[in-house]
């Protein structure tokens, strides 16, 4: 299987929002656009040269499969905040997101910089669980958000170098 990132398109926005009106994938990833219009605007948005967000595709064996991104860019600790979507449900459970935020992780040091990212997800996701902690980040904080049980990771880059190091 190979697992690719690609720059994202406005298609990609308008293919992404109708892939993720899924009741189970709604249930998952909490989601800030109501319309098609809406997510457009905001990829319209993270191509200005001041965006604080950045995002990518996820192609698997040449399929668009799902999207990556960070936002929250430029701000305060952690550095950008990061979400992802691995839309196809026939490539859960097979690493395809775990990759892909291999892959974001390490464009994020090199185009921005980034030495601190941070996730939130819902307590009950542990596929999103298992997907951060594979990339290294680690478990902050648990706390419950309007009636829901969430977490909130971190990923250091200093730590990951000082882990590699043998």
């Amino acid at each position: 299987m190979r697992i690719e990132l690609r720059e994202r398109t406005e298609e990609n926005a308008r293919i992404y929002f109708e892939k993720t009106r899924d009741d189970q994938i709604r249930r998952m990833l909490p989601q800030k656009c109501r319309t098609v219009e809406e997510a457009v605007a905001d990829y319209k948005k993270s191509l200005k040269p001041d965006a604080d967000s950045f995002g990518q595709t996820i192609y698997v064996d040449g399929v668009y499969a799902g999207d990556i991104w960070c936002y929250g860019l430029y701000g305060e600790e952690p550095d950008a905040m990061i979400s992802y979507c691995v839309f196809e449900k026939s490539l859960w459970g097979q690493g395809v997101a775990a990759e892909a935020l291999r892959l974001f992780l390490k464009q994020m040091v090199e185009k921005f910089q980034v030495k601190t990212v941070g996730g939130f997800t819902f307590a009950d996701n542990a596929g999103s669980i298992r997907v951060m902690e594979k990339n290294g980040f680690r478990l902050e904080e648990r706390f419950v958000e309007d009636g829901v049980a969430s977490c909130y990771y971190v990923w250091n880059l200093e730590a990951e170098n000082e882990g590699k190091q043998v």
